[in-house]
């Protein structure tokens, strides 16, 4: 391993990732069990930098919910009914004249199989999305009873746990937040807090919750560096959470290592179904994994590459077959990063096998 995934390699690695237009920097740390680690930083960006992991947090949310799983305080087909009041049930999913409210399971939504619309990338009355609002520089916050409020006037993709569909939803994990909050009579900054980030010690990680806070790195699109204090302070449980790549490592290794649950639930979270928007993966219960086609290495198979994308970027995922770890950011909400990010995961891979 030593000779072939070596600091220069990786150095060169890095610096790829910020060779496709507007990714004006990268942040890589890459490690192998327990035998190899090495982080690293090209352009604007250096490695030990904070910044925003976005839907990574999905995965803090994961580990949240099945560690509420051991600890019998809910189960995955318990309808969303029981943990959330009737003004957020009322007519929540209403599908073809029928509502379906009451059908919804926290399993639903947190695998993306609602049905419920995602209120991030629907047009609103004005005929823009909100994803296309932000995009541009205008900062608002989107809090659950302001997305709802939206939601509830568009029509669900379909009904919930419907055979083969899957719709990619941050409203799902606005529900979750809600719900993690009503059954730990705590704030989900505070959850956080105490179940993952005291637990692990990590001290370069909270939750984004002060609008004055300029610590993490910017974000762009495309070349637009965006300042979106407003809508970050108001999105925990869905893209809220600020960390480093050092720091994202720790997390990603106990996730995967049974700190938070056994280590035999990750195997009942590969329930799979293909999502091709936004971008082209699979997603099962709370987890996702690379679309990885044989012919990328043909000799020596990647198989699973299992963790969570962020909309700015930042990605955190698993190689089991060759039980390599990857964390970091590029920081380009536009798509360009995320290509990067998996090219250069792939390079990583393939010298490693």
């Amino acid at each position: 391993m030593g000779k072939k995934l070596d600091a220069a390699f990786l150095e060169q690695t890095v610096h790829q990732m910020t060779k496709k237009k507007n990714n004006f920097g990268a942040v890589l740390c890459v490690e192998r069990g327990d035998d190899f680690s090495w982080t690293g930083s090209a352009g604007n960006l250096q490695k030990d930098d904070r910044y925003f992991i976005a839907s990574v947090t999905k995965l803090y949310v994961t580990a949240v919910i099945l560690k509420l799983k051991a600890e019998k305080k809910l189960d995955l087909d318990d309808p969303i009914m029981n943990f959330l009041p009737e003004e957020v049930m009322d007519r929540l999913h209403v599908y073809s004249g029928i509502d379906y409210s009451k059908e919804i399971t926290i399993k639903h939504l947190i695998s993306n199989t609602s049905g419920l619309p995602d209120y991030f990338s629907y047009k609103q009355s004005n005929g823009k999305t909100v994803a296309a609002e932000l995009f541009t520089g205008k900062d608002q916050t989107w809090t659950l009873d302001e997305t709802l409020m939206l939601v509830k006037q568009l029509k669900p993709k379909f009904k919930p746990g419907q055979k083969g569909k899957v719709n990619y939803s941050d409203t799902n994990y606005q529900l979750l937040g809600r719900i993690i909050e009503n059954i730990t009579g705590s704030s989900m900054r505070d959850v956080f807090h105490s179940f993952i980030f005291d637990e692990l010690g990590l001290t370069d990680t909270y939750v984004y919750s002060d609008e004055s806070d300029t610590s993490p790195a910017p974000i762009y699109y495309k070349s637009a560096k965006l300042h979106l204090p407003h809508y970050m302070t108001s999105i925990t449980p869905e893209g809220g959470i600020v960390s480093t790549a050092k720091e994202s490592m720790l997390f990603l290794k106990a996730f995967f290592n049974g700190r938070f649950f056994q280590k035999e639930e990750i195997e009942r979270l590969k329930q799979w179904n293909k999502i091709y928007f936004p971008g082209q993966f699979y997603y099962g219960i709370g987890l996702e994994k690379l679309w990885t086609p044989r012919v990328l290495s043909p000799i020596h198979p990647i198989k699973e590459i299992l963790g969570f994308w962020g909309q700015s970027g930042a990605f955190a995922f698993y190689n089991p077959e060759r039980n390599v770890y990857f964390t970091g950011t590029v920081n380009q909400l536009s798509g360009y990063g995320h290509s990067a990010a998996y090219q250069a995961m792939i390079r990583i891979l393939k010298r490693s096998s």
